[in-house]
């Protein structure tokens, strides 16, 4: 039989220096695509009523103003509950919302994941299914429980639900299957390391990708969360409820609320930009593998 033969080149393939070009371009063109939303966003809120409702409309402003951000701030001065009571309400539970839905389904990921107990197959296949669920088809049910519990008109309505999804469990567990040896595990133990700490030092650390996304993505919905059917009491509301309130109260208000979409989506963007540096960071060094 004739045996193959086998090329050792020792020069690596790369790219050209077009085929460089032409990926950066195409990255170019899809960036300023996406970024386009949000200038547009920025142009409206500076500009005047009468550019606000001009046909056809213009992408840019011509005669920029910053009324609108000031009519928003005399908007926010004569409401009754004082704004810095929404600020504080959305800031409060986006926060705490969120530091509750990493740390508990980081942990009941790391159970199902990497400890044996009878059931939890099935246990996370519950999970997989409630997936299925929109919030509006169990909105009966949850209100019947929020009332049961004494949950209805205060802050624990909104931040235990926060706390427990589905969706931050079923990303967490998937990361933990693929990113955490076993074997990393078992030398912990061997070594002495309580669970906890095999858990909070060893575990958490290698899937800080996954944990990162789900603060980006469980922030973005706290922040911009408006009414809610388990909050009466208008000390205990959003702000984003409190803006929507005043972009409904006619035309002459619409600057205002162009304004305060902006200032709606500057948090959640913050947010954003801090995480996606470390979230890229870190994928680049945990690649790790039994």
């Amino acid at each position: 039989m004739a045996k193959l033969r086998i090329r050792k080149s020792n020069h690596a393939m790369n790219r050209s220096l077009g085929g460089d070009i032409g990926i950066n371009l195409v990255l170019l063109v899809m960036g300023a695509f996406m970024f386009l939303p949000m200038l547009y966003t920025v142009m409206q809120s500076l500009k005047p009523l009468d550019e606000l409702w001009q046909y056809p409309p213009r992408f840019f402003v011509r005669n920029p103003t910053l009324g609108n951000f000031s009519t928003l701030l005399n908007l926010m001065g004569s409401s009754w509950v004082p704004f810095s009571r929404y600020i504080f309400n959305t800031a409060f539970v986006s926060i705490i919302g969120t530091v509750g839905n990493v740390f508990l389904s980081s942990m009941a990921a790391y159970s199902i994941s990497k400890m044996k107990f009878p059931g939890k197959k099935m246990l996370f296949k519950f999970v997989v299914w409630s997936l299925m669920f929109h919030t509006t088809v169990t909105a009966i049910t949850n209100f019947w429980t929020m009332s049961k519990i004494g949950f209805v008109d205060t802050y624990l309505a909104r931040i235990v639900p926060a706390c427990a999804t589905s969706m931050g469990l079923y990303l967490m567990k998937q990361f933990m299957d693929s990113s955490v040896p076993n074997s990393v595990l078992e030398s912990a133990r061997l070594d002495g390391a309580s669970e906890i700490r095999v858990f909070w030092q060893i575990a958490m650390p290698m899937v800080k990708p996954a944990w990162l996304t789900l603060v980006v993505f469980c922030f973005k919905d706290l922040w911009n969360a408006g009414s809610s059917i388990y909050i009466y009491s208008e000390q205990y509301k959003s702000f984003n409820y409190a803006i929507q309130q005043i972009v409904t109260g006619g035309i002459s208000r619409q600057g205002a609320g162009a304004a305060s979409t902006v200032i709606m989506m500057l948090v959640p963007i913050l947010v954003f930009v801090i995480t996606q540096s470390n979230i890229i960071e870190t994928m680049s060094t945990s690649g790790m593998k039994d």
